[in-house]
């Protein structure tokens, strides 16, 4: 009589060794020390206590969470003069709410942006602060200089914590198509640009897509919009192998998208834990978004693109030696973010990434990656490569422009 075996089926083995593998990662080189999200949010908390206090005549001021098309209604009915009055006495709201102006959205920025920097400047003077903390403060002063130069478009700016921002390139009123970069771990207000590896950043993405884009297709009206609204994870720890920090950022990307003016159709452009955010904002996105691609994905807590549950195309792409690929690609116990998007059982359309350098080269100018992203921004879906080399990824789309 043969003995049964006993041993644990293979689906038990993999989830024992992805827990074995976390464990590694959270217990080595310092992983374990989640630094702490939550910072003083002071200013935050005064400015929309005055919001909620203030009057347009006898009026109350609606709620900056209500629907975009509440506040747009809203805006559109206290005429031009009221809503700067609005924009100057209260620029943290305004420059924040979905479904203001952009105009005015803008300007409030500029308004937050140069009270963020004088009090920046005041605690480098601070003798109170440790030499670490006037580091700090000089940093920021040095970015929130930089968001101020002429021509800026900052969409979206608050300085408490870590802090968040999103810059608008191109004229986003008038744009037949609007493109979103969202990046992954480590974003901030101190990473949302950088002068060295500047395509590792969420502006130098944007602008690097911008430009590949105008180039693409020249006569196409195009936006993009860096997109860094959100609270993201910081450093490859706890945060980023949950989907926490993702389901709060989904809940913001909804809401911005859903607030876009015009109806210019809209690609998501997500990198790393940014494709998390994606995925799990994919099912309540707007009908309007036609597109979502994403690179160097640790998974898109679904375990197929059908069961994203939306109807824009989903494309993947991953270089060679990013190291993304040795993470493991399921979900135990919330770790984890589902299946591999690369792979053909997840049935994403694969594109090339030919050229790109690792886990944060896939916006590089002269990389495939890039002028794939550049294609699926205008439309130009039979111009794409695949990752197969054959044309796979382009089924049933060769020779569509939807620009």
């Amino acid at each position: 009589m043969t003995p049964l075996d006993s041993s644990p089926p293979l689906n038990v083995w993999r989830a024992l060794l992805a827990l074995a593998v976390v464990f590694v990662l959270l217990t080595t080189t310092g992983w374990t020390a989640v630094r702490d999200q939550r910072a003083p949010a002071e200013a935050g908390e005064a400015a929309l206590a005055a919001w909620t206090k203030d009057r347009i005549g006898s009026r109350a001021l609606p709620d900056p969470g209500a629907p975009s098309g509440r506040l747009a209604r809203f805006f559109a009915s206290i005429g031009t003069q009221d809503a700067v009055r609005l924009a100057d006495r209260h620029p943290l709201i305004v420059g924040n709410l979905n479904g203001a102006p952009l105009t005015l959205r803008y300007r409030a920025n500029r308004l937050a942006l140069t009270e963020a920097l004088r009090v920046e400047e005041s605690r480098t003077r601070d003798a109170r602060l440790s030499a670490e903390g006037r580091g700090e403060a000089v940093r920021r002063m040095h970015r929130f200089a930089s968001l101020l130069q002429p021509g800026r478009q900052i969409l979206a700016f608050d300085p408490s914590g870590k802090g968040r921002a999103a810059e608008v390139l191109g004229d986003l009123d008038r744009a037949q198509r609007v493109s979103v970069v969202v990046p992954g771990v480590d974003t901030n207000l101190l990473t949302f640009e950088k002068s060295t590896r500047k395509y590792t950043a969420p502006v130098g993405m944007a602008q690097s897509l911008y430009e590949a884009e105008r180039t693409a297709s020249p006569t196409t009206r195009t936006a993009v919009i860096a997109w860094a609204d959100y609270t993201a994870p910081a450093g490859v720890g706890l945060d980023a192998s949950t989907g926490r920090l993702a389901a709060t950022g989904a809940d913001r990307l909804v809401a911005m998208t859903e607030s876009l003016p015009g109806s210019a159709r809209v690609s998501l452009f997500c990198h790393s834990y940014g494709s998390v955010v994606c995925g799990v904002a994919a099912r309540e996105l707007p009908r309007r978004v036609g597109d979502l691609a994403v690179a160097g994905s640790p998974g898109m807590r679904a375990e197929s693109a059908a069961q994203l549950g939306t109807g824009a195309r989903v494309w993947s792409m991953r270089d060679s030696d990013d190291w993304i690929q040795d993470v493991p690609y399921l979900e135990v116990g919330g770790l984890g973010h589902g299946a591999d998007p690369v792979t053909p059982e997840f049935g994403a359309r694969v594109l090339s990434a030919a050229r790109a350098v690792g886990h944060a080269g896939y916006f590089e100018p002269g990389t495939e990656s890039l002028a794939n992203f550049a294609e699926i921004g205008v439309g130009a879906y039979g111009a794409v490569s695949c990752a197969d080399g054959v044309g796979a990824c382009r089924a049933g789309l060769q020779g569509q422009n939807t620009a």
